[in-house]
């Protein structure tokens, strides 16, 4: 997702389901990928992060795009258009997938979900949507049915006291682990649930007739563990989980493998494997994920593979924005910072971006250019929290 340049006027700007519900909360509104989005309530940030890490915590993903992907052959379309595994994911099961161009680069990172009997639920990020739609339907449209949802909202109950909230109202839900969901009824409001979420916490994503938003917001808000949160705590947790923003951590110009996403392509589409290829840019990324495994032999082609993302923590606590360049101890420019902030939870200057291959092992020292004077900082290993998804 990234941020709109729409103008700050509420006007010209599309509203959720659930805009008057924040307006009357007293959210500060922005715009954000073409809609006015809740960006803080009155508690503030820091005070929403903290709830969504100790309770739990309801956002408003209303923006972001919903569609199904409907027929036989509905799977293997779509695996054409991803170096994901689609065909064999079972029913009953979600799994993150990556739609690329024909360079290998990133179009959209989404969810996809198999609901069985030729039926895939797939969510989209807000702010590319719109071509994302248009994009699958003018490649698979002729061998499955694209059926977007505009009229469905989506919201998310993150925290490690979600489960426990949701159980109350539905039944039966804490039989879902991560990755997995179905349709339910959440107060007697028809939903569709899968257990994941954009926070590194356990927690739900919760598909709704948009005419049902509301009413289900309340419901849940009138839980006692449960309070509101916008998108300025949705991003600084989404940063300590290590999780990329579409827009600023990976884009067009980036590939899987440069984004270390290596684990998001499973084996059955790598080289050796039994759909081998067969994706857009299939070629320019076997050969960096084939780069990267003469890497941990020790020995990585840096002419192949550039650059890599990874995590960087400063050693002074001065937050390292993103656009911030990154550059060697000798003064080479060696990157840029894509994320940055201060975690609340890891209660240190952290930070994303992309670094020259060479620089891309844990431990390695480099500095980033603040203000033209350089703040000293270490690749880091990511999650800078620990994740708390409920696996069984």
């Amino acid at each position: 997702m990234a941020a709109s340049s729409a103008p700050d006027t509420h006007t010209q700007l599309l509203k959720t389901p659930l805009y008057d519900l924040h307006v009357e909360l007293g959210a500060r509104m922005v715009p954000f990928a073409g809609y006015s989005m809740p960006v803080q309530y009155p508690a503030g940030l820091m005070a929403e992060h903290k709830h969504t890490r100790d309770a739990a915590g309801l956002f408003d993903i209303s923006h972001m795009g919903q569609l199904r992907l409907v027929g036989p052959d509905a799977a293997a379309a779509f695996e054409t258009l991803m170096p994901v595994d689609v065909i064999d994911l079972p029913a009953g099961k979600q799994r993150y997938g990556l739609l690329l161009n024909d360079e290998g680069g990133i179009l959209d990172d989404l969810m996809f979900f198999n609901e069985g009997h030729g039926s895939i639920f797939v969510i989209v990020n807000g702010a590319c949507k719109v071509a994302d739609i248009a994009h699958i339907q003018q490649k698979i449209g002729a061998r499955c049915e694209v059926q977007p949802l505009p009229d469905h909202a989506l919201l998310a109950l993150q925290g490690p006291q979600a489960a426990a909230t949701l159980a109350r109202l539905s039944p039966g839900i804490e039989r879902f682990v991560f990755m997995t969901g179905g349709a339910v009824q959440i107060g007697g409001i028809p939903a569709f649930v899968t257990r994941s979420g954009y926070t590194g916490e356990d927690g739900f994503e919760i598909s709704v007739a948009g005419k049902d938003a509301d009413a289900l917001a309340r419901l849940l808000l009138a839980q006692p563990e449960v309070k509101p949160i916008g998108l300025g705590a949705r991003n600084s947790l989404r940063l300590e989980a290590g999780l990329c923003l579409y827009g600023n951590d990976i884009d067009t110009t980036t590939t899987p493998v440069e984004a270390s996403l290596n684990w998001a392509m499973q084996k059955v589409r790598r080289a050796g494997g039994a759909r081998e290829g067969g994706f857009p840019g299939a070629a320019k990324i076997l050969a960096q994920l084939a780069a990267t495994t003469a890497g941990a032999a020790g020995h990585t082609d840096h002419d192949t593979l550039k650059r890599k993302r990874v995590g960087l923590v400063a050693l002074e606590r001065i937050p390292v924005r993103d656009r911030t360049l990154l550059q060697s101890f000798e003064g080479q420019d060696i990157g840029i910072v894509t994320s940055g902030l201060l975690g609340p939870t890891a209660d240190r200057c952290i930070a994303m971006g992309y670094v020259a291959t060479a620089f891309s092992e844990p431990g390695t020292r480099v500095q980033a250019i603040v203000r033209g004077k350089p703040v000293p900082m270490e690749v880091s290993t990511m999650p800078f929290v620990p994740t708390r998804y409920y696996r069984g």
